[in-house]
Parts: structure tokens; sequence; C-alpha cells
């Protein structure tokens, strides 16, 4: 099967959604299919499946901020791909967002599938509610990665939702290699805003021991400001972007993946890869996060914005062995569950029910 998928952020930045479009290309890939990854990038494609369509534009998106490409060469880039590819099935990664997959909506090049991640709210949704219906109404298909994402789609859009989830890699982590450490460790991954948490487990340092090590992944609009604010620690070492390899070494050798999210969590997939790598993960106890985790089971979860309560659990499975070898059993199974290849699986079985339309 020939087939194009479009995503609407830049490939060159991390991101939940890009992750999971080129995961489930190479997926595909490995399954036989002929795939081809359209989507901005802003420096060297990070996969030979992918045609960049031009660099993106920060833009704010419930909470954070998508690096888009709403401009006119992007959306003459993407009908040209379309032109000269021939896709037999275009499958849209968050169809709505402003760019390359709203173009293909509107042009309809072949059919089309639509996968919605997003869960909160959209102003473009809020402000433009008669177009944003009309572009969902000329998807032949419609997922939603999780219950929140498809109450969102929903409401605002209409239409029928099958859920679905987000997928891992689970090779790829068995297969890495570890980061050494030195002492007990922690590792944070995510942009560096509110919403991500950042801060509550800065405040929960303060109840740790001496001799635990924070690993801080990522940058963002708070960077600067923790740093400042957090100098005189000795313990945190700030690692800025890091590439996808280095995040699953970091996983594979930190002690403890804290997901400290407050809000604006769809499904939660970053909790999955922690299990994947083999690592206890202590997460706060929001609806996205209890997608992917069981309490007590999968996960320590922590009532969200308490760094306290943050500081027991993960002084608990520093200090607990056969409570932080449980969670690791209990999280390495539960990650086979979200397998990239169930899902490509999944995928291609709507695909051939949509061609069969």
């Amino acid at each position: 099967m020939r087939i194009g998928m479009v995503c609407p952020y830049s490939l060159t930045l991390p991101g939940g959604v890009q992750n999971q479009v080129l995961g489930l290309a190479r997926a595909l890939r490995r399954k036989g299919h002929a795939v081809r990854v359209l989507a901005p990038c802003d420096g060297p494609p990070p996969d030979a499946g992918v045609t960049p369509l031009g660099l993106s534009l920060p833009a704010s998106s419930n909470g954070s901020i998508a690096p888009v490409a709403p401009d006119p060469s992007a959306q003459l880039r993407t009908i040209r791909a379309m032109r000269d590819e021939a896709f037999e099935i275009v499958h849209l990664h968050e169809p709505l967002a402003p760019g390359p997959t709203t173009t293909t909506l509107l042009t309809k090049p072949a059919p089309l599938l639509g996968t919605f991640h997003m869960a909160g709210h959209s102003l473009s949704y809020e402000l433009m509610p008669n177009v944003v219906r009309f572009l969902a109404g000329r998807l032949d298909d419609r997922v939603a990665v999780s219950e929140d994402a498809r109450t969102m789609a929903r409401t605002n859009l209409g239409g029928q939702y099958d859920l679905t989830f987000n997928g891992v890699e689970v090779r790829r982590y068995d297969e890495s290699d570890s980061h050494p450490t030195e002492g007990p460790t922690v590792l944070f991954v995510g942009r560096h805003e509110e919403r991500k948490g950042l801060r509550v487990l800065l405040e929960a340092a303060a109840h740790l021991s001496p001799d635990t090590r924070i690993w801080i992944a990522g940058e963002g609009p708070e960077t600067e400001s923790l740093k400042a604010t957090y100098a005189g620690d000795p313990r945190l070492e700030w690692l800025g972007a890091i590439s996808e390899s280095e995040k699953i070494a970091r996983l594979r050798g930190a002690d403890v993946f804290c997901a400290p999210s407050l809000r604006g969590e769809s499904f939660g997939v970053v909790l999955i890869e922690g299990m994947a790598a083999g690592t206890a993960v202590v997460a706060s106890d929001i609806p996205g996060y209890a997608n992917a985790a069981r309490q007590g089971s999968d996960a320590a979860l922590f009532p969200a914005g308490d760094a306290e309560a943050l500081a027991r659990e993960i002084r608990d499975v520093l200090r607990d062995e056969p409570r932080q070898a449980a969670l690791i059993a209990s999280g390495r199974e539960r990650a086979k569950e979200f397998s990239m290849a169930t899902l490509a699986d999944m995928y291609l079985e709507r695909y051939e029910r949509v061609l069969a339309r």
C-alpha cells in the first residue's frame, strides 16, 4: 500500500505527535508498505522517508508552542507532493492544525484518515466552528488517541471517533545502551513550561537526599528563570535539547523517570516510554496519564502540583528496592500492550476498510 502521512509540526523539533508519526511510518515500512511523511523541517529531515515542506513558525496552542507551517510556500509544496506521490490513502495527524494537514483536507487528493491527539481546548475550534466542522467533514475516517482527545473533537467538530492509542517502538528501548550514572538519578524530559510541572520537581528536590542527581532534558520559556532560581543546587544537570537516542539512553540509565505535568496531556505516551526503558515511573495523577499507567502497578502517581507528595514517592521508590523492581516489571509488560507494531496493524485494518468503502 502506498501511504502518505502528514504531520503539521516540525519533525526536527521534539514533540509527541512528531515521534508518533515517525515511529508509525517506520513500523508500517517494516511490514512492507511504502510510506512517505510530509511535514515541516527546520533542519535536515530526520528520516530518509520524509519530504520537508519548509520551515515552521511558533504558534500558541493548548498552553504550549506548536511549530507549524501555515505559509503559502509550505501549502504549495504539500499540493505538489500529493500530486507527485499519488498516495492510495493519506493519514493526517492533528488534521485541523494550520498548515499542510488543512491544505490536504481542502484538496483531498486521496481517501483521508485523521488521528486527533489534542486534549484541552483549541482557539481555532472556538473562533471558527463552521470552518473546522466543514474541514473535519472531509475525513473518511476519524480516530482519537484518548478519551479526552475524543471528547474534545466530538464536542467541537461532531462526528464519530474510534479510540486508539499512542505507540512505542519497544524494540528500540530493549536494544539501546544505558547512560552511566553517579548515584540515584531522576530524569525529567519535556518542554520547560508551566503545564509540564518542572518547577514542581525542582521544589521537590529540596526534600531529596544530597546524593540524588536530577537530569533535566529539554528547554522552553521557563528555562532561564528556573536555572537562575536553582543555580545553587549542584545535583541538577541541565541537558538542554537532546536527541531521541540520548533520551532513550538516559531513560535506561535513570532510576526514576518523573513526569510531573499539571494538565493538558492527552495520552501520556512518555510514561510508556519510561516503562519500555525499564525505569520506575513517578507521575502526576492526571486523566491523560491514567490512560497509560495504573496507580501502584505500572507507576507511582501523586497529586498534581504537590511537591512534597512527589518527593515522598521518589524517596520511597529509590529506597524500596522490591517496590521499584515491581514497578519496573509491571511497566515493561504494560509497555508491550502499546507496541508500535500492534498500532501499525490496527491502522492497516482501518486503511483497508476506508479503501473498501
